[in-house]
């Protein structure tokens, strides 16, 4: 998938892992390191269901560790306003969402332009 969150209110693991392009166990991972962050609810049977703020957080911890290439430490020490982040937790989300919203519509003029 292109990285774009649908608009609707809960997700399961595999339509965050395919929004993501990660695999399911790397969200359940993050899920677990960064507690926090990423709570997903619990269907009937159990099933993890994501709502968007935490398919948004986890696009910024992906941005985090696969492009700033920082460890699981680092992230959560950025994430959480930190020594050597560049301000609080919400200055670094709001980069991220400019870069996710800037990324989204250099996608659509791509589209255009095909």
């Amino acid at each position: 998938m292109d990285g774009t969150i649908p608009d609707k209110r809960y997700f399961r693991i595999g339509e965050v892992s395919r929004i993501l392009g990660v695999e399911t166990y790397v969200i359940r991972y993050w899920e677990s390191e960064f507690k926090s962050l990423v709570r997903p609810d619990r269907s009937d049977s159990d099933q993890r269901l994501y709502r968007k703020k935490d398919v948004e957080q986890l696009q910024v911890i992906k941005h985090l560790l696969y492009d700033e290439k920082l460890t699981i430490a680092g992230a959560k020490k950025r994430l959480s306003g930190g020594a050597g982040s560049e301000g609080t937790a919400a200055a670094g989300d709001g980069h991220t969402r400019m870069l996710v919203e800037i990324k989204k519509r250099l996608q659509e003029v791509k589209k255009i332009l095909r």
